[in-house]
Parts: C-alpha cells; structure tokens; sequence
C-alpha cells in the first residue's frame, strides 16, 4: 500500500507541473493592454523559472464601438466580458486588466486573484502650445472620452468647449498633435507605461482633479477554485494598493455607478492600516459637484467606501444620478460634449 500511494502521489505531482508549465494570459489588443499583459507575464516567468506565459488577445466590446461616447454606449463590463468569458470556459487561466474598467461585481465563479502595486492615480493634461490648464485660451477645444473629466474641466473652466475623444492612447495623442484639440486630457499611468508624451504635460493633483475608481491600478482575475494560480500570483500583491482599490470600488459600487455618469474616488494610505478615501459626484456640466471624505482601517475598505457613497447621496447625490441613469434608460440625452 505504501509503495502505490507514492506512485499516485509522484503521479500527482508531474500532473501539477505539468499544469502549470504554462499560463494563458487574455488581455485586450490595444498597445496599452499589451503592455499590461507583458508586464504581468515578465514579472510571472521571472518569478517562476521554467514557467511560460502566453497572451490570449481577445477584442472586446469597447474596443469594436469606437465612434460613440463611453457615456452612450454604457453596460457594464464593456473592456471586460469576453475577457471573462474565456476565463470561465477554459480558454484562458489569467486576465490583465486596468482597475478602473473592472465592474464592481465579478461573474460568479471568478476572482482579483492579485492586485500589483499601483502606478500614479492622477489625469494628466496635455497640449502641444498651452503651457498648462489655468492658461487654456477664452472657448479653448479639450478632448476627454470621460464625464468625470468633463464635469471637473467645466467646474474650473465654464467657458471651455469639450468633445468626445475615443480611441486608444497613441490615436488621441496623434489628433493633438494634428491639431484637433487644443488640449487633452489623458491617464498619466498609461503614459507613463508607455513612454509616451507631449510638447506640454502637467499633472493634475488628485486633491483638485480627482481621478477614476482604481486609476493607474492593474487587476489579474482568475477563476475562484484554481487555487495553484492564486498560489502563483500571491508574490504579485501590493497590500496598500489593494485596500485603497477597495476602498474607492465601495463608494462606486454603493452608487451604482458607470461610465454614464460623473464619479470620482481617490483613496491613500495614511498609515500602516488606516487610509483616506475621496469621493466626487457631479453634475455632467460641473454646475455642482458634491466632494466628501472619510477615513478607516485597511480591513473596513470597502464598508467605507459604501458609508461615503450613502453619506454623498444624502448630499444630494441621489439626484443627480436618477436624472443621468433615467436619461441613459431612455436612450438618449445624458448631455455628453
């Protein structure tokens, strides 16, 4: 008996290396997203010797609809479903997406098996002859695919024109650069993972231009039960990053929000186990915008991201996203630049 229970125990073994001689990453195909995936997968390989990586390149809903605004195309998971779709039949054992793309609530059956350190939060504005936002001429043209953006240029800017600015980082910066805008404003993350710029680039600080939920963050998702992947990925964690993701995923989960309306959130660490977290909601015009803050321990991230959504809808939140979500219901006019 002993000698056959070796023989199934050794047999096991080969079959766990055999399994995990190789990880199929899917990630989306636009330069970003590849560079994401080829991060992941260079960090992987370089932490498990003898493990291959391969990338899975899957086009997703968002990247097919390019000609419409965010706000108008709408639905949940618009960079992320056919990902997960592979994820849950077997075609892929990782996924390599930005944070801030990520819905609140995951398929069933998956899981943010790590959360990697994060890069800068921050919008970063962008121009090739202004030397900044405060200079921006009287009637001056800015491109953003976002309302948040829009709503805080508007609240600093009334007098600006804003249009809708889609496509990925290269193609925007390329139509600045043609003269299309007299400025855009773009993730400094994704810029800096790129090595891309612009003749003028000023950063603009989260305490005045507050960033997306879980900007400059990457999420590896992965199924629930495969235990040897979340095993593999448990180097890759970056604690703080993970709570302050949490933290600004509550507020947004706790008013339901997408890309069809103007919400922002920004959390920091302020201790080992205590943070800060910042949530924005505004209207689309940036004629209001309902700012609030609350503090916690790393354990309570997301109860109190939910506690600052529900403490901004007594605000009069509540509002403003009824009007924008019953505007987007009925097909048509949340007001977009």
């Amino acid at each position: 008996m002993r000698g056959v229970f070796r023989r199934q125990l050794r047999i096991l073994r080969q079959i766990g290396e055999h399994i995990m001689k190789k990880v199929t990453i899917a990630t989306r195909g636009s330069r970003l997203a590849l560079w994401q995936a080829e991060h992941v997968k260079a960090c992987l390989e370089t932490a498990h010797p003898g493990l291959r990586v391969e990338l899975s390149v899957i086009k997703t809903r968002g990247d097919i609809i390019l000609d419409v605004p965010l706000a108008k195309v709408g639905g949940k998971g618009l960079f992320v479903k056919e990902i997960e779709e592979a994820l849950l039949d077997g075609r892929a054992d990782l996924a390599v997406h930005s944070m801030k793309d990520v819905p609140m609530e995951l398929p069933e059956g998956l899981t943010l098996g790590c959360v990697p350190e994060r890069e800068t939060p921050a919008d970063m504005f962008l121009s090739v002859t202004v030397p900044c936002l405060e200079k921006l001429p009287a009637g001056a043209h800015v491109g953003t695919s976002s309302l948040r953006r829009q709503a805080q240029l508007l609240a600093l800017r009334p007098d600006l024109r804003i249009s809708s600015l889609r496509g990925n980082v290269d193609t925007r910066l390329r139509k600045l650069q043609e003269g299309m805008y007299d400025a855009i404003i773009l993730a400094a993350a994704g810029l800096r993972r790129l090595n891309l710029d612009a003749p003028v680039m000023e950063p603009l600080s989260p305490s005045v231009f507050m960033p997306a939920v879980g900007q400059g963050a990457l999420g590896i998702e992965c199924r629930a039960d495969r235990m040897d992947l979340l095993e593999l990925l448990s180097f890759f964690e970056h604690p703080a990053t993970r709570v302050c993701v949490e933290a600004e995923r509550g507020f947004l989960a706790g008013l339901e929000g997408g890309c069809q309306v103007p919400i922002a959130g920004h959390a920091v660490m302020t201790g080992p186990e205590t943070f800060c977290l910042e949530g924005l909601v505004s209207e689309v015009d940036g004629s209001r915008i309902l700012r609030k803050s609350v503090t916690g321990m790393a354990a309570e991230a997301r109860q109190k991201g939910l506690e600052l959504a529900r403490q901004v809808l007594r605000s009069g939140a509540d509002a403003i996203l009824a009007r924008l979500y019953a505007a987007s219901a009925e097909g048509g006019d949340v007001p977009t630049a």
